[in-house]
């Protein structure tokens, strides 16, 4: 674990990258949460890398029992002036925080790519946190996403899974595929149950927020893009797998 990383710098916009734009915020949310909906426990609730409470506030209808796990302690302040005190908020490092209890939903998600050791940290969640009948969601950007394939071939990266250097300055360490996300969480002694896509994604998400602005994207459309991200998980956004306690 690095000991020069500054974390309230990384989740900074860059000059020409946002570290999350709308189309994280207003689409990915939405339909990550319709993904994690049906597999949810009954129980409390543990969100590790929180960053501002955006995702944090769509779990709240579901669990009134919500713990958030964030590094960057300005991103925790913000997180508090939006949904206020009845989250508990723990500051601190997924490599070495200590944890009160055992959580019955944990989720990861677009944070695993940004650990140095993420397999010794799933780990943890697996061996310390995760309750024996909880369940851990796991979501990552996807490297076989079209966007970043159609980047591929534009020469504006090299390959798939390349870490391009505005990726780098947020702090992305690796750019996960299907097979090496599921490589690794089994490496930590996870039980892979359900394997998916989320949102079938062609353009990039600068792209994406444009078009938002306009008519040309439906409900309809973005529903469509969702729904055929089932049949083609490996070309969509973000890749998901859900997870339990393996032994």
């Amino acid at each position: 674990m690095s000991n020069t990383r500054d974390y309230n710098k990384e989740f900074l916009d860059t000059k020409d990258h946002k570290y999350a734009y709308n189309f994280d915020f207003d689409v990915m949310h939405y339909y990550m949460l319709r993904s994690f909906e049906p597999f949810f426990k009954e129980g409390n609730f543990l969100e590790l890398g929180s960053f501002k409470g955006d995702f944090t506030k769509r779990f709240l209808p579901y669990f009134d029992d919500i713990t958030c796990l964030e590094a960057s302690d300005e991103a925790i302040k913000e997180a508090r002036e939006k949904l206020g005190d009845d989250i508990n908020y723990v500051h601190g490092l997924l490599e070495d925080v200590e944890l009160p209890t055992t959580y019955d939903n944990i989720i990861l998600t677009h944070v695993l790519e940004h650990l140095d050791d993420p397999v010794g940290v799933m780990k943890r969640v697996n061996d310390e946190w995760l309750s024996d009948t909880g369940r851990f969601f796991l979501v990552c950007p996807n490297a076989n996403a079209p966007s970043r394939q159609i980047a591929v071939k534009m020469g504006l990266i090299t390959h798939n899974s390349a870490i391009t250097p505005a990726e780098k300055e947020h702090g992305h360490r690796i750019t996960y595929s299907l097979d090496t996300l599921e490589r690794d969480a089994r490496a930590a002694g996870l039980k892979v149950v359900h394997r998916s896509g989320i949102f079938f994604k062609a353009l990039a998400n600068f792209q994406w927020d444009r078009l938002l602005k306009t008519d040309i994207i439906s409900p309809e459309y973005l529903e469509g893009c969702f729904q055929l991200g089932h049949i083609y998980p490996d070309l969509c956004s973000s890749i998901f797998l859900m997870c339990e306690k393996g032994e």
